[in-house]
């Protein structure tokens, strides 16, 4: 199994003959360079994804003011959904996409699997970012979620663990920390 730049990802084979059924694809303990700067990393990442967004949202604006222009100001209310609209799609296209990362997390090297090595889909990536954007509003929540990847040998966040998700380092970063 390759990816597109032909190299074997970073990961455990699942084996149906083991005696424990399934098996989490990634571990911690014998694979700890897939790990190594995650959380920071992934904060980073985030940062840069909401600088791209933004632009993606200006531009947006931008469309929606000439369409309101166009329309004696109907167009408009399109501003309602604008930035949720783009974020869904942006997340939706990128991380449910073929490299199962944003460009955020392409810039520095991570991309997010499912718990057995499979790579994301849409639908999941979507519902993970509005969990995590949701819980940004509640605050306390958003604290609880963010704090669970202190406790975590494989830094997952709570709503990770709650999709079955995980942040590895992509195949060329984890193979320069295995080397």
């Amino acid at each position: 199994m390759t990816d597109q730049s032909g190299q074997t990802p970073p990961i455990l084979r699942l084996d149906p003959s083991q005696s424990q059924g399934d098996t989490f694809a990634f571990d911690p303990v014998s694979q700890p360079w897939l790990f190594d700067g995650v959380r920071t990393r992934r904060i980073f990442a985030f940062l840069l994804d909401v600088v791209v967004l933004g632009i993606f949202i200006g531009l947006g604006a931008f469309v929606v003011g000439l369409l309101g222009i166009l329309t004696f100001g109907l167009g408009w209310l399109l501003y309602l959904v604008l930035a949720p609209a783009v974020a869904i799609a942006y997340i939706g296209l990128t991380m449910g996409g073929p490299k199962s990362a944003t460009p955020g997390m392409q810039a520095m090297g991570i991309e997010m699997r499912l718990w057995h090595g499979g790579r994301m889909h849409g639908l999941i990536a979507i519902v993970h970012a509005l969990i995590f954007y949701f819980s940004v509003g509640t605050g306390l929540l958003w604290f609880i979620i963010l704090g669970a990847s202190l406790f975590s040998s494989t830094k997952r966040c709570l709503h990770d663990v709650l999709l079955g998700t995980v942040v590895i380092n992509g195949p060329a970063r984890a193979a320069s920390l295995k080397a």
